[in-house]
């Protein structure tokens, strides 16, 4: 891992999850693997699965985060908190702020314990349960949006927080190439719907028009 955070707390707890998310993934592939969306009886695997980002992901997601200068980011779908410690170290330097979602609760209480190792208590708050009830009390203005969780619900959490996302705020789609996120992808594509948006690789980059 050629990269981490500056941080202490932070990178040992990265280096911690990302060691803990290469052994998931490695007893995942023993077991044949899975693909959660295609399979209704996975959710309830999903709560024990961290589904995280690699450290190059991880990297990509902070810098974009520090060089927009976000104040304050959202996050639906911390699963073990990963990609919300990369939001949580750009968010130290700029001073700002990250809400992030999670519904499984086994999930909930390892964010809490990984937020008190890295010393993020301060900047991240966590809201347990359906995102789509949750985020109903997220104030803007919203810097940038994360989407990472359900693919089939990128599209309702994204018309949820339009309205508090300012212009030039920048949402960053990830798993793009699943049939899920088909119709979030094809919304956000055409800037007629307010968006501009480059899709590289399963991940894509947009940015609110208006």
């Amino acid at each position: 891992m050629d990269w981490l955070p500056k941080d202490p707390q932070i990178a040992d707890e990265l280096a911690r999850l990302h060691e803990a998310a290469d052994r998931s993934t490695a007893e995942r592939r023993e077991r044949g693997g899975f693909k959660p969306e295609e399979n209704t009886d996975d959710i309830v695997r999903l709560g024990s699965e961290y589904l995280a980002l690699s450290p190059e992901e991880g990297r990509f997601v902070y810098m974009m985060a520090l060089g927009a200068q976000a104040r304050t980011v959202v996050e639906f779908g911390a699963s073990f908190g990963i990609s919300t410690l990369y939001f949580a170290a750009a968010m130290r330097e700029t001073g700002g702020r990250l809400i992030t979602t999670e519904v499984h609760p086994d999930k909930c209480n390892a964010l809490r314990d990984t937020f008190a190792r890295a010393g993020v208590e301060d900047i991240v708050t966590l809201l347990e349960g359906d995102a789509r009830e949750t985020l109903k009390q997220v104030e803007g203005p919203v810097d940038l949006l994360f989407l990472d969780g359900w693919k089939s619900m990128y599209l309702t959490v994204l018309d949820l927080l339009t309205p508090v996302m300012r212009p030039g705020a920048m949402v960053i789609g990830d798993n793009l190439n699943l049939a899920s996120a088909q119709e979030y992808s094809d919304r956000v594509s055409d800037p007629a719907n307010g968006f501009l948006t480059q899709i590289l690789g399963r991940t894509g980059l947009s940015v609110r028009l208006d």
